[in-house]
């Protein structure tokens, strides 16, 4: 008796790790000085193919591309098909791109459903909005239902359901009239009791 608890114990430990890790790889980016692995928070410089491409892709001069940890993730995640609950190249939800984008370019800890990550912002109009802010929408009758992050110039990056994950303008018809909060991610550090 004891033995079968034990072992269903350790069955659930490791199956609790596996599903958490198994697809949270560190991102490496290069910069000039060659790959840089993951550690606080630090601004990289992208590579000059990809700084052109989302500078023509959202209209903006290639200087203003200048978080090469976040262009990078994007483009590795590009075109990944959408799938409810997934966390990894073979489907990914709204809420799991943002989970790990977070996590993989600013170091930010974030919840992983949008209920949660919606409580987590420091709301701002459309107006202060700033790369790396959360953009909410309501689908389908339900309050803060999906969830972006913005990048430049009015475009958003989002596992859409029909899309996969792409960068899309806010102001698409599509998808502005669904709209309805944004904000900035609170560090929970500085929001920690006792802080």
């Amino acid at each position: 008796m004891f033995l079968k608890r034990y072992t269903n114990l350790a069955f659930i430990f490791v199956a609790a790790i596996l599903l958490t890790s198994c697809h949270s790889r560190k991102l490496t980016v290069r910069n000039n000085n060659g790959p840089l692995r993951r550690g606080p928070y630090v601004m990289v410089k992208p590579d000059k193919e990809i700084a052109d491409k989302y500078a023509t892709m959202m209209g903006v001069k290639r200087n203003d591309i200048q978080n090469g940890r976040l262009y990078s993730f994007i483009e590795e995640w590009m075109g990944t098909p959408y799938r409810f609950g997934g966390l990894d190249k073979s489907g990914i939800d709204c809420s799991g791109l943002v989970y790990l984008l977070q996590q993989q370019v600013y170091d930010m800890p974030v919840p992983r459903t949008c209920a949660l990550q919606v409580n987590n912002i420091k709301r701002k109009y459309e107006e202060e909005l700033k790369e790396g802010d959360l953009v909410f929408f309501d689908f389908d009758g339900k309050q803060f239902s999906h969830v972006g992050v913005y990048l430049q110039n009015g475009y958003i990056v989002h596992a859409s359901t029909r899309r996969g994950v792409v960068v899309v303008r806010l102001h698409d018809n599509g998808i502005y009239q669904y709209f309805s909060r944004a904000g900035s991610i609170s560090d929970p550090l500085l929001t920690a009791p006792g802080n």
